[in-house]
């Protein structure tokens, strides 16, 4: 019994030996070599501006587990591009947002979708990346331009949203019915407050002191007609201001 079953087991250790053998003489004794993906062909269809043969070509290696992590990288960002130039907004910024999931020290890649949120409008976000560019490369040129426009944009508009629906002047003295009646009307206190800005600012770009003295004439004449005019039949103060507005700043300026 001993014999047969010694027997039986060199029969399952032989046949064990052959199949290893049969599968070294398969492989040719090395180990099965995984497929490398080609980004070549995303980041030529992408460079060539062929949105047809990137779209195969980019999402082959984006959607593909085995792609390296660095051709990854450069296949988003290939990719992304490519869909900026043809203001596919949304898509670029995935693009790019995924990229920087994968590799949060690419300076220009934040620099480029804050120029993408700036064209959507969010300007906060668009200040958030020029900044996180910055972090990382003190130096990055346009990052330190597109930041600094944006901060002055920001600053400018709020300041516009402390004084907006505020005329020029102190709604708390105001006595005369227009002057209440603007102060009533945020769409008129807007626009009363542009009229004197752009007086002054004509004022202040005036060549002589004769002109700045016409200039100042012209708007004593606008607030006394305006003074006079309002609730007689047929005067339309907020015409009446939006008329004097284009005046000032000349008829492509209103």
């Amino acid at each position: 019994m001993r014999f047969q079953n010694l027997i039986q087991l060199a029969g399952v250790v032989l046949l064990s030996a052959l199949s290893l053998a049969a599968a070294h003489a398969a492989t040719g004794g090395e180990p099965a070599a995984v497929p490398q993906v080609d980004v070549a062909p995303c980041l030529a269809a992408t460079a060539a501006d062929d949105m047809d043969k990137a779209a195969s070509a980019c999402a082959a290696v984006i959607d593909n587990e085995k792609t390296a992590k660095a051709d990854l990288v450069k296949a988003l960002i290939a990719r992304g591009a490519l869909y900026a130039r043809h203001d596919q907004i949304d898509r670029a910024i995935a693009d790019d947002s995924r990229a920087l999931l994968l590799d949060p020290t690419l300076a220009d890649i934040f620099n480029a979708r804050g120029e993408l949120w700036l064209k959507k409008g969010d300007k906060p976000k668009a200040v958030q990346d020029f900044g996180a560019a910055l972090k990382i490369d003190p130096n990055h040129e346009k990052a330190k331009a597109n930041h600094k426009a944006m901060a002055r944009e920001l600053e400018r508009i709020g300041a516009q949203m402390a004084v907006a629906g505020k005329p020029s002047f102190n709604c708390a003295r105001a006595s005369r019915a227009v002057e209440k009646a603007i102060c009533a009307s945020r769409e008129l206190a807007d626009l009363d407050r542009e009229i004197y800005g752009s007086h002054l600012r004509a004022i202040r770009e005036a060549q002589s002191p004769a002109e700045a003295r016409k200039i100042q004439h012209e708007q004593d004449e606008f607030i006394a007609r305006r003074n006079a005019g309002y609730g007689r039949p047929g005067y339309d103060l907020k015409k009446a201001m939006q008329e004097r507005l284009q005046r000032i700043n000349g008829v492509d300026g209103y």
